[in-house]
């Protein structure tokens, strides 16, 4: 039966976004709403352009018979600019000052509108870079993990500081935390949960010293891959030397004044590498 083009704008454009990276033939989309080839480009002009005037992303087109269509979810620089100030606001209250310096996020991290956000911001430094496999340890960074691999469409691994018997064989190292006290710590990732000669992007949600992130790129060195960025949600004051500098965060502590109990957030390096 054939499908009326409103009906068949609405699903063709639910499908794209429920299959972000995929190239899909167009011949998919006129055996599904019998139609013809013709009136399916059509209607994929159409929300072309309502994806780059939304900024939505874009869709990416490839010709031939082996072709078809490929959404891309990408923010405008604009937008990421808007939303990381939207985050700085959020954070810049005395009642989210932890011990260390360290600023609270959990409840935002559980929150699905600040993690679509996140994730889609994140994804958007990376549209343009082959990925394989976004990275993070078993703390607060899974959730950012699995929003940044569902735009991108590629698996998430966890990093643990203690094997399951789930996980079968793993690959160990030892780290040093980077922190004041410098201790020396351990990690694992399971064997099967990344393929050699990956290309990985790194995320977590706070950096201090930046050992948990250097540990992780030792890790994906063991697995002979490729280290493609790494992200994070906030970077804090540090007075030494970080273990790790090729790094990109939304977020920066800029200030904090422990006897007034206030924090100072302003926006990272995120926005300049876009």
């Amino acid at each position: 039966m054939k499908v009326k083009r409103s009906e068949r704008l609405i699903d063709m454009t639910y499908y794209l976004l429920e299959n972000p990276h995929t190239l899909i033939p167009l011949t998919l989309f006129a055996k599904r709403y019998n139609s013809a080839k013709s009136s399916i480009s059509e209607d994929l002009t159409i929300a072309k352009n309502t994806f780059a005037k939304r900024g939505l992303g874009f869709l990416e087109t490839v010709p031939g018979a082996a072709g078809g269509v490929r959404y891309i979810p990408k923010m405008e620089k604009e937008a990421v600019e808007a939303f990381i100030q939207e985050l700085c606001d959020e954070l810049n209250h005395s009642k989210r000052l932890l011990p260390g310096g360290y600023v609270y996020l959990s409840d935002m991290l559980g929150e699905p509108k600040w993690l679509r956000k996140i994730g889609r911001a994140i994804a958007s430094l990376y549209v343009d870079k082959e990925v394989d496999s976004v990275m993070t340890v078993a703390t607060k960074g899974v959730p950012i993990a699995q929003a940044v691999a569902s735009y991108l469409n590629v698996p998430f691994v966890i990093v643990r500081r203690d094997s399951k018997v789930t996980e079968g064989s793993t690959v160990s190292i030892n780290y040093v935390s980077g922190s004041s006290s410098d201790r020396v710590e351990k990690m694992e990732l399971s064997r099967r949960s990344l393929e050699m000669g990956s290309k990985v992007v790194i995320v977590d949600d706070f950096l201090k010293g930046g050992g948990t992130v250097n540990g992780m790129i030792s890790l994906i060195e063991e697995f002979n891959s490729e280290v493609v960025g790494a992200t994070v949600i906030a970077e804090n004051i540090f007075k030494g030397e970080r273990s790790v500098s090729d790094y990109t965060s939304l977020l920066k502590v800029d200030k904090v004044h422990t006897q007034e109990r206030t924090i100072e957030v302003v926006p990272g390096d995120f926005i300049d590498k876009l």
